[in-house]
């Protein structure tokens, strides 16, 4: 009688739903390729089978990490408000990095070591960023923001993900209503920046021409919308 097939895709689902949630749990320090075998009831061997080695079960992670940021972006309904629209976008990354911390290191941070995200990595987050360029999109051709619709999106990324991290950190205010004012005020900010009455100052054209120096000196690799670290401004 032929031995039962062990690596199996239900093998392979659960496998990653423990690596996801030990890495919730634990944290990077805990993550090990044994640790994730022995709560998943499964053998060390049969993990790497699965995955190769512990960057590519990593790999896997990030991938699920960015499925269930798109799943959670897809809940957004469209609105006849093209703005609100927008910065509900910013809410959306909010509530996932403050539901899915670690995860979100591991997709927008590069926490191991061993994985270093390539070129299909950081497709995964395509997805992710034609939905945001997409509502930025809409609001421009209603004229009630000006500007790159792409350039948008990644600053309105990168602010979401900041806040989000310091709020996580405890660094965005004592309470809720401190916290839930200074998210208000920074997506105000970065809008009401982007409005079509809205003339860059002193500081805006020096980055622009900073911006167009880097460019004279070659093109770089586009992030999946995945800026580095965030520095505190303190608790208050």
């Amino acid at each position: 009688m032929p031995r039962p097939k062990q690596r199996t895709p239900d093998l392979r689902d659960r496998v990653l739903e423990v690596a996801v949630t030990l890495l919730a749990d634990e944290g990077v320090a805990g993550f090990t390729t044994r640790e994730v075998a022995r709560q998943a009831q499964t053998s060390t061997p049969a993990v790497y089978e699965l995955f190769g080695d512990k960057a590519g079960l990593v790999r896997e992670v990030f991938f699920e990490g960015f499925r269930l940021l798109g799943r959670s972006l897809g809940e957004l309904a469209e609105t006849s408000d093209p703005r609100a629209d927008v910065a509900a976008v910013a809410g959306a990354f909010r509530a996932f990095t403050l539901a899915h911390p670690v995860l979100a290191e591991v997709m927008f941070s590069r926490p191991f070591a061993d994985f270093d995200p390539g070129p299909d990595e950081l497709a995964a987050g395509a997805a992710v960023r034609e939905f945001c360029v997409a509502r930025v999109q809409r609001c421009v051709a209603a004229g009630l923001l000006a500007g790159d619709p792409t350039d948008i999106a990644h600053v309105l990324v990168a602010l979401a993900q900041g806040l989000a991290r310091q709020e996580a950190a405890g660094w965005l205010g004592r309470s809720a209503a401190s916290v839930d004012r200074r998210w208000e005020l920074a997506v105000r900010a970065v809008l009401g920046g982007l409005t079509p009455s809205a003339s860059p100052g002193p500081a805006v054209r020096d980055a622009g021409r900073g911006r167009a120096q880097a460019r004279a000196r070659g093109p770089s690799p586009e992030p999946a919308l995945a800026p580095g670290p965030v520095p505190s401004v303190g608790a208050g």
